[in-house]
């Protein structure tokens, strides 16, 4: 197993409370964050650019993602505009296709030709993935964001997706390929083999860092010891 100082891989913290994004960028092992209306919803963000421009005072040197909400292209690309100029470091998030399964791939060349740093998600097809890499510029940086949880949860392995698109984006230098819908610890070992350049995780996997490389005697040791915790918390007797 490889310590995590040792990583290639770049962590990034997948979330929108402010406060474990301040605390996991003060700790210095993530290097980027992600963020989705899904999540800002569940961590009860109410004005989305306030709470994107309170992230971005207090990390102000990392990428941070936002996602545009609309439906419809020509407002998609409004709000990319705006996203656009919250900071330097940010990346926008366009989703592969509108709630309708109409392509994103014209806007995302358009945007990529402006310059605009994009975050393509909610990619799930190596078909997907060919048409983003012919339609990102290899002179603006992108983020290709494969959710490789949500594959497997379908009971398909996700790496040789992965390895298959990492092998597409690899003649663009500018292209960086995402490991996101992180399940375990273990996929960040899964993606860095697989040739992603980053994965996201949730502040409950980040917790488990610690837990790399911890002796599996240890591990056996203190499940016996919660298990007898708990049983007397309980006030269990046979």
């Amino acid at each position: 197993m490889i310590a995590i100082k040792d990583l290639k891989i770049k962590i990034f913290a997948d979330g929108a409370d402010l406060e474990h994004m301040v605390a996991a960028y003060k700790e210095g092992v993530v290097k980027g964050f992600t963020t989705n209306p899904t999540l800002m919803k569940k961590a009860g963000v109410a004005d989305y650019d306030k709470f994107a421009k309170e992230v971005l005072k207090a990390i102000p040197d990392l990428p941070i993602s936002f996602e545009v909400f609309s439906d419809d292209f020509e407002h998609m690309e409004r709000e990319a505009g705006i996203i656009s100029k919250w900071g330097p470091n940010v990346n926008i998030k366009i989703p592969i296709t509108n709630t309708k399964g109409e392509s994103s791939i014209p806007l995302i060349k358009k945007l990529s030709a402006e310059g605009m740093k994009l975050n393509v998600t909610a990619v799930f097809t190596i078909e997907q993935v060919k048409e983003v890499a012919k339609a990102i510029s290899p002179k603006v940086s992108t983020i290709v964001s494969i959710f490789a949880g949500r594959i497997a949860d379908t009971g398909r392995d996700p790496a040789p997706y992965m390895k298959e698109a990492a092998n597409i984006l690899r003649s663009n230098p500018k292209a960086e390929l995402l490991w996101a819908s992180s399940r375990e610890l273990l996929n960040i070992f899964e993606a860095q083999t697989c040739g992603c350049h980053i994965i996201t995780v949730t502040n409950d996997i980040l917790k488990k860092l610690p837990l790399i490389d911890k002796p599996l005697d240890e591990m056996s040791l203190d499940t016996v010891k919660m298990f007898h915790k708990d049983a007397q918390a309980a006030g269990y007797s046979i």
